[in-house]
């Protein structure tokens, strides 16, 4: 397929000739003025804009300070018969790649345009290089170094470069849609989209619109075609959370779907092919809704070919200073506050606290503590009300490389400080700094800890 070039030039002899001289190598469109090239900068993928700089009436930097705008910019060359080193770097600033002057050497055109391609190559190269390099880490929002959490990435890993449907499961909050981000971002298709659909958010006629789309006039209301979700998701993935909530009818046309990989608008009897890897999620036991008759057990065997249980953050405690060390960093910087560091009675207090609304919560818990601090840490009284229920006491609870806390208060913190102090060493590699930095402490306080402790 030959790059697109977009000439623009009052003078037809000189559009002609310019087509006629570049066509072999590129797709040329032709325009004589602003109006003209607009209408085609916007109906059109084009990826070389080559403009005079007088264009009648209108002026060929206004074309350039317009298409630079676009939300996919060609790369610009400017042409004149009225060339100076001003023009040239006036039009450069503007946004043009390269400057030529008339009479126009066609060698130097195409050697330019050639070069003004290969610039937007790389250019877009780096861009998706960049957005894989974020998507590459996108299991880091599985935040824990507890077996519970390393069994989730690692399974993530194992499963996300396949075709397989996926059923996520565990209780609200735990995590699903990350888990589903990250399998998106770790499969074969990254750079394409992932769709997401909240299954309960929607009515069943909604819902069944939503997924497969529908024909202008299938229904009251259904005033012009809608593309669904399915087709949107072609080559990509699609995420449908709340699975189990969705009525029977829709669940024949998704079974459907998941059997041939084509669905039909509502409306309409003709198939379409959709290349698209499924994920879903349910707070619910779906095999239970499958034993009592409400959901179906061909499209549960279909959506469950893999199962990723995430856990809840009671089944992982001590993941959860960790958890709430990052959330501080990140809502100290979404709120412009400085990262201040939490009490030990604060850590007492959210490791006892056995979190219904797990993750989800604890970032609330997190959030608010950072808003209403304006002492230099964050201590109880600074947390949400409802920690004011944690329980005095819990169950042991095993840290990586330390044997069970036992201490009358069945968790004990003594304990909790040393491990995580020591894991936070030895992550950074016996950097102070750097573990004072990912406990969200002072160094100066880690190093009375250190001693205080006998590290």
């Amino acid at each position: 397929m030959l790059p697109t070039l977009l000439i623009v030039d009052d003078e037809r002899a000189t559009r002609e000739g310019l087509r006629s001289a570049l066509e072999e190598d590129f797709d040329v469109y032709l325009a004589s003025n602003n109006s003209e090239a607009l209408t085609i900068l916007k109906s059109e993928d084009i990826q070389l804009l080559l403009t005079d700089l007088r264009l009648g009436g209108d002026s060929g930097m206004d074309l350039i300070d317009t298409a630079a705008k676009l939300p996919s910019p060609p790369v610009i060359l400017m042409m004149t018969a009225y060339g100076s080193v001003d023009t040239a770097v006036e039009a450069m600033r503007r946004g043009a790649f390269h400057f030529v002057t008339k009479p126009l050497n066609l060698d130097e055109v195409e050697m330019l345009l050639k070069r003004a391609l290969r610039s937007r190559t790389l250019e877009t190269e780096n861009v998706q290089l960049t957005k894989q390099v974020k998507q590459g880490a996108s299991l880091s929002r599985l935040i824990g170094k507890s077996p519970e959490i390393r069994r989730v990435t690692e399974l993530i890993e194992q499963i996300a470069p396949t075709r397989a449907t996926v059923l996520i499961e565990g209780e609200s909050g735990t995590g699903k849609e990350v888990v589903a981000h990250a399998i998106h971002h770790l499969s074969g298709r990254p750079a394409a989209k992932l769709v997401i659909v909240n299954c309960a958010a929607l009515s069943p006629q909604l819902l069944e619109s939503e997924l497969f789309g529908h024909e202008k006039g299938s229904f009251t209301g259904a005033a012009q075609k809608r593309i669904g979700r399915f087709e949107q998701a072609d080559g990509g993935t699609l995420f449908l959370d709340e699975i189990g909530e969705i009525d029977a009818a829709t669940q024949v046309k998704l079974l459907r779907a998941l059997s041939e990989r084509s669905i039909e608008r509502v409306g309409s009897n003709s198939p379409i092919k959709v290349d698209v890897r499924l994920l879903a999620a349910t707070n619910k036991n779906l095999r239970q809704l499958v034993d009592a008759g409400v959901f179906r057990e061909d499209l549960y065997f279909r959506l469950n070919v893999v199962s990723v249980k995430m856990p809840t953050l009671r089944e992982r405690p001590e993941d959860i200073v960790l958890m709430a060390n990052s959330f501080l960093r990140e809502f100290a910087e979404e709120n412009g506050r400085p990262v201040k560091p939490l009490t030990d009675e604060a850590i007492h207090r959210l490791v006892a606290y056995p979190w219904p609304g797990n993750v989800r919560e604890l970032r609330t818990a997190i959030e608010h503590g950072v808003v209403m601090s304006n002492d230099a840490t964050i201590g109880v009284r600074h947390l949400p009300a409802f920690l004011d229920d944690a329980p005095k006491t819990r169950q042991p609870v095993q840290l990586p490389g330390k044997a069970v806390a036992n201490a009358p208060d069945a968790f004990n913190l003594y304990e909790l400080e040393k491990g995580a102090i020591r894991r936070a060493l030895a992550e950074t590699a016996e950097s102070r700094t750097r573990a004072a930095e990912l406990l969200g402490i002072s160094r100066r306080t880690l190093q009375r800890k250190i001693k205080e402790l006998g590290l």
